[in-house]
């Protein structure tokens, strides 16, 4: 009998297991393939792996602009493929290590939930456990008439296992996840095609922000198509590559086409007929607040519920689950204040409510921006597309109250928005926040910036 049953070794999965083993807990994870997840081995690591390499691919080819004069670089994606996987094999292993010196059982097999605390394991073991976490995890959804061959229609899973790459690709889907892979395989050669059916990409970020990524990618040669769906594809008679057909009788024909439309949950035969979790019609596990299903002593957590499918809100929503298993205080995920990153060039990243949500929720509202191009480091390292945007109340003073959502796009913002994402959560005021000093020159300085002139007291912002 364990004190705590996991299913499924992807982030909050073994987010869990970690946290409870840290605190005494006898845990045990049943995991199918390898303990890491689609994060660790087909999402968020490999994918930013290769946009490193697209980043370093530019910074080469940008060369001769600090005076350094190199031949044309060119890409062997077959040693970026390599090198992606040398730094998968190191982390798995890092975890695989840690997980083993926290004493936690890894099983291997597929897991299936059956009640009353009892886990059916596909090796034929059958696991008693005190409290079961249900961490499965997703995968990527598809779309009707592009069926999948890896070769011409893919998804995220099969283009982080590509050798080579195609020299032409259409994007469907221009989220966070079709437009990191647009701007990677632009960046390194491809010529690319986003297909996205809503009126703008990224939706649910900024809509200022995500014009910052448009107009880059358009500069760059990327041929953005919004409010289109795609209506089926016609591959080549040789099988070389497909005409994908989109809106109003358009079609563009590419060598590959990738597919990236969202991920599903992976519910299906997750839960035995004794067992009372409830799954709705989508494949999503119902919880509370806590992370607790519809059956005593059962959580789940991660993509396996219908919360945002990031893989640190699965690592907040294991703590959530374990704490409340130890029966300690518990804060539940606040998810209209969780932090988004999206790796494209240029980055993005925020946190809290857009200029829009805030106006249309009904709030008075005080909203100030600095761009990159006036930053110093911004124009030291010569990537100066971009700005930071802060949106606070307005108080009946006309002075600015609380922070309510930073927005940022531009260069390393992923790596910025540590203190917008605790002034939006600690409800500090620009006022609080201003005081603290920015180092000069960095990058950051574009957030101090924007919160100072929301003082009435800006000194390069108005």
């Amino acid at each position: 009998m364990f004190d705590v049953l996991v299913i499924g070794g992807g982030p909050g999965g073994y987010a869990a297991a970690l946290y409870g083993a840290s605190a005494g807990l006898s845990v045990a994870v049943v995991e199918k393939d390898k303990v890491g997840g689609t994060c660790l081995h087909r999402g968020c690591v490999p994918a930013k792996e290769f946009l490193e390499t697209a980043a370093a691919f530019r910074a080469v080819g940008g060369a001769l602009e600090f005076g350094i004069s190199v031949s044309e670089p060119k890409i062997d994606f077959s040693v970026s493929q390599a090198r992606k996987q040398k730094v998968v094999d190191q982390l798995w292993r890092g975890l695989s290590g840690l997980m083993k010196g926290r004493k936690i059982e890894i099983i291997e097999g597929v897991g299936r939930y059956v009640g009353r605390g009892r886990v059916e394991v596909s090796n034929g073991r059958i696991l008693e456990g005190q409290n079961v976490v249900l961490a499965s995890g997703s995968r990527p959804r598809s779309i009707p008439g592009f069926d999948v061959d890896g070769k011409i229609v893919m998804t995220s899973d099969e283009v982080l296992s590509l050798e080579s790459l195609p020299s032409s690709v259409a994007v469907i889907g221009g989220g966070a996840i079709g437009c990191e892979f647009a701007s990677m395989m632009a960046d390194l050669g491809a010529k690319v095609t986003i297909l996205e059916a809503l009126p703008q990409i990224l939706t649910g970020v900024d809509k200022e922000i995500a014009d910052v990524v448009l107009k880059s990618f358009r500069r760059r040669g990327i041929n953005v198509h919004t409010g289109v769906a795609v209506s089926g594809h016609t591959p080549r008679a040789d099988s070389t590559g497909t005409a994908v057909h989109f809106g109003d009788q358009q079609s563009v024909t590419v060598d590959a086409v990738i597919v990236s439309v969202g991920r599903r949950p992976n519910s299906e035969d997750l839960v035995g007929p004794e067992a009372s979790v409830d799954v709705d019609q989508r494949g999503f596990v119902a919880v509370d607040q806590f992370m607790r299903t519809s059956e005593q002593g059962v959580y789940a957590v991660g993509d396996l519920v219908a919360t945002a499918q990031l893989a640190h809100v699965g690592f907040a929503e294991a703590i959530v689950a374990i704490k409340h298993i130890l029966g300690e205080h518990v804060v539940p995920v606040d998810y209209s204040k969780v932090p988004w990153c999206i790796y494209s060039h240029p980055e993005v990243a925020f946190v809290g409510m857009t200029e829009d949500a805030a106006r249309d929720a009904g709030l008075d509202i005080i909203v100030k921006k600095d761009p990159f191009g006036g930053n110093s480091r911004a124009r030291i390292v010569g990537e100066t597309d971009g700005l930071v945007k802060v949106v606070a109340e307005k108080l009946p003073d006309g002075s600015a109250g609380k922070i309510l959502g930073v927005h940022m796009a531009g260069p390393w913002v992923t790596e910025q928005l540590g203190q917008g994402y605790l002034a939006v959560n600690w409800e500090a005021t620009p006022d609080e926040v201003s005081q603290y000093i920015q180092p000069h020159p960095t990058l950051s300085e574009a957030f101090g910036e924007a919160v100072m002139a929301l003082t009435g007291r800006g000194l390069h912002v108005g």
